[in-house]
């Protein structure tokens, strides 16, 4: 593939070096002595310093647990903790910071909403003769609790299929979204596909049935300007790591009705308004689905990745995902018996990209790119039934992010023809 020079590339971020330069763990190189080319974004995100500094600030200065203590340590990692909130409130487009819960992840956030699902009380609960929808593209986190809820519930568990080119199967929707339809769940930004979903079509024909509309939007938040209102979810789920944000830490994002509706999902300390030995009663939300000791450095960590990501511009992260994919895509069908898995059009797909190379197993390809210094996922990347839909047991995936450049397409590819030769595949 000849190399081309990142100016030459429309749609990349101008100041790509600069924002490089944000991110120490670029500047290392690995075992082999090769300078790290990190294209496993979409499994975790590399981390700018101001948030390694915003983390380590926290704890050097200013520790202590949050709406407990009476002291000024106290009531400033309350405050740094709150203000975390309301940059996540401002970063995702939701109206109210009490719609914002801190979680641990993602898969924690998606849980809590399956689990409410089954305890609550009226309209929302799900019961026998209720259906759930998903799709066959879901990671395993917004599988597995849906098929616990309906087993433990009596409900139906149905799902959109794929078509070849991997995007969500609609032609039967009315059928699928009908009368017993309760919850729809699905992912905005597929993991494995990179498939980016017609999310607001899918909500709006589940709000004519009564539905309520969850989103996947781990994949998405990070790649795309996310305005949780004009999606049309009813209650949107994602991680922290992605987001150049730490692990640890998650947020659930529901519309306030329906967070006042759902009961709580772990009890303990900070989620009620008072207890006494027959009964307690409980904080509205977000406090409600917030209890124990919260992920609290994690969670202003956080705040600083979102203000990070907000300075860069999601319009502009968004452009240069787009450019540095369509050249990936480009890329990679310039190695002869690489089959690339989802859409080949750069504008209906995110920046993860899960291929095959004939005749070379997944994990001996992320062996041999490692030994180059090229960082990828080898797997079924918790989407097990996406790559049974196709045929495959597993897949490599590159995944690319706002700091990732031309250049590193380039070792990319020439990495992927070093590995055919290397097992003499014809």
């Amino acid at each position: 593939m000849p190399h081309v020079e990142g100016s030459h590339v429309e749609g990349l971020l101008p100041d790509l070096e600069v924002i490089r330069k944000d991110f120490p763990i670029l500047t290392r190189t690995v075992a082999s002595g090769a300078p790290l080319v990190y294209l496993d974004s979409a499994n975790t995100s590399q981390k700018p310093q101001v948030v390694i500094d915003t983390m380590v600030d926290h704890l050097e200065r200013h520790n202590a647990n949050i709406a407990r203590a009476m002291h000024q340590l106290g009531a400033e990692s309350t405050e740094a903790f709150e203000s975390a909130r309301d940059k996540v409130t401002a970063f995702i487009g939701a109206p109210s910071r009490d719609e914002v819960v801190f979680t641990k992840n993602a898969t924690e956030a998606l849980n809590l909403v399956a689990n409410t699902l089954a305890w609550a009380e009226g309209d929302l609960k799900v019961g026998p003769g209720d259906e759930v929808l998903i799709t066959e593209m879901e990671h395993h986190s917004n599988i597995v609790p849906w098929q616990l809820l309906t087993e433990r519930t009596g409900a139906t568990l149905r799902w959109f299929g794929l078509t070849d080119d991997g995007h969500l199967d609609l032609s039967q929707i009315d059928e699928l979204i009908n009368e017993r339809t309760k919850v729809v769940s699905l992912t905005w930004v597929s993991n494995m596909l990179g498939t980016i979903n017609p999310v607001r079509q899918i909500a709006d024909r589940a709000h004519q049935v009564g539905a309520l509309v969850v989103v996947d939007a781990s994949q998405a938040v990070p790649q795309l300007p996310v305005d949780v209102v004009a999606s049309g979810a009813d209650l949107l789920a994602f991680t922290g790591h992605k987001v150049v944000g730490p692990t640890g830490v998650g947020l659930l994002w529901g519309r306030a009705e329906v967070l006042a509706a759902l009961p709580p999902f772990h009890g303990g300390g900070e989620m009620i308004e008072t207890v006494t030995m027959e009964r307690s009663t409980y904080a509205p939300a977000p406090h409600k689905f917030e209890a124990g000791t919260p992920p609290i450095v994690e969670a202003v960590g956080l705040g600083a990745a979102v203000e990070y990501l907000g300075h860069v511009g999601m319009e502009n992260v968004h452009r240069h995902e787009q450019a540095i994919t369509a050249y990936a895509l480009d890329g990679l069908q310039t190695v002869p018996g690489v089959r690339i898995l989802g859409p080949l059009d750069p504008k209906q797909r995110g920046g993860a990209i899960s291929f095959e190379l004939a005749d070379v197993h997944p994990h001996d390809v992320a062996t041999v790119l490692d030994t180059r210094g090229i960082a990828v996922r080898a797997g079924h990347h918790c989407a097990k039934p996406a790559h049974a839909r196709y045929g495959v047991q597993s897949s490599t995936r590159m995944s690319s992010y706002l700091y990732t450049t031309p250049d590193e397409i380039d070792a990319l590819v020439e990495g992927l023809l070093f590995v055919r030769s290397y097992f003499k595949v014809g």
